[in-house]
């Protein structure tokens, strides 16, 4: 496996020698990237792993990280034109694996009435031109209103290795998240146990033996009159896990026409989608077992939301 190692120079001042800002100076990496890196193991100081991002470097340290496949950027259509819901924006591809860009309101795979537009469909007809003879398998998925990074693999084989790696919490997943008020913690572990309505709702159960085991973590970003930005990381992958706890912590989703819904709605959110992003996917490279990290911007809609706030 190929490793990319730097020392730390003199000219690195002592308050920005933390192990996180040391991979974003040295190596040029986002505070995603970074963080993702670190969090995964794919970093070493000294020749030993370090998993802790606010870890303090000296002058001379040897940091090493282990080199992460390019991105290839390559949309469906035409560069020049806006990502939609007929499009889908690759992040990465290869002979193997795909990872994609979903925008909102588009299902990731069909339903029973058999939608002709799914981000299956859209990947299966770039594969049609490209790649003659690869299939799409969904490994997970994102719900209809919700944008972000999705993994695709092009063999069954591939897709298998890939969900064995979700089973065993291995990926890193960052979701952001705009939510309704702002949560008394500013930072928590939620854990509950999620099981399904007569309306097909995921609710909450106290008898862990009657739903699933959820378990989603959460810092605030950045807080306003009355919203709140969360980075959300996943340790379990359920339907509807973060909007649910989240909802149930009093917080819902701006925008999220089924858990709380009206306390959902906010002024500056009037867009037709809920107000959450799959904004990275780390995991390993099911056949070359090579770290993959590919993060994406926040939607048009996040952006203005901050604008909007900042005014006031």
């Amino acid at each position: 496996m190929a490793i990319k190692t730097l020392q730390i120079p003199q000219n690195l001042p002592a308050p920005a020698r933390n192990l996180s800002n040391v991979l974003r100076m040295l190596f040029r990496l986002t505070p995603a990237q970074s963080d993702g890196l670190i969090e995964q193991g794919f970093v070493a100081v000294n020749g030993r792993t370090r998993r802790q991002g606010w870890m303090k470097c000296d002058v001379g340290d040897e940091v090493a990280v282990e080199l992460i496949p390019q991105a290839i950027v390559a949309p469906v259509k035409q560069k020049s034109k806006k990502q939609t819901s007929r499009t889908i924006e690759f992040l990465y591809d290869d002979e193997d694996i795909s990872l994609v860009n979903k925008p909102a309101n588009l299902l990731t795979v069909p339903t029973r009435h058999r939608e002709p537009h799914t981000v299956i469909s859209l990947v299966e007809r770039r594969y049609a031109e490209t790649n003659p003879g690869a299939r799409a398998f969904c490994v997970h998925r994102l719900d209809r209103g919700v944008s972000g990074v999705l993994a695709i693999a092009k063999s069954l084989e591939m897709a298998e290795k890939i969900r064995e790696q979700f089973a065993d919490r291995k990926p890193t997943r960052k979701y952001i998240a705009i939510v309704s008020g702002i949560p008394k913690n500013s930072e928590d572990r939620l854990v509950n146990y999620l099981a399904t309505d007569a309306d097909l709702n995921r609710i909450t159960v106290a008898d862990e033996s009657k739903g699933e085991l959820a378990i989603t973590n959460y810092r605030t970003q950045s807080a306003f009159a009355d919203a709140a930005i969360l980075e959300v990381k996943l340790e379990t992958g359920r339907r509807n896990q973060i909007r649910v706890q989240l909802a149930e912590l009093g917080h819902p989703i701006l925008g999220d026409p089924r858990y709380r819904p009206r306390q959902a709605e906010h002024w500056a959110w009037p867009y037709p989608r809920i107000a959450l992003h799959a904004e990275s996917l780390g995991f390993r490279h099911p056949r070359t077992d090579e770290p993959i990290f590919v993060e994406t911007q926040w939607p048009q809609e996040f952006r203005d939301f901050v604008r909007m706030q900042r005014k006031q």
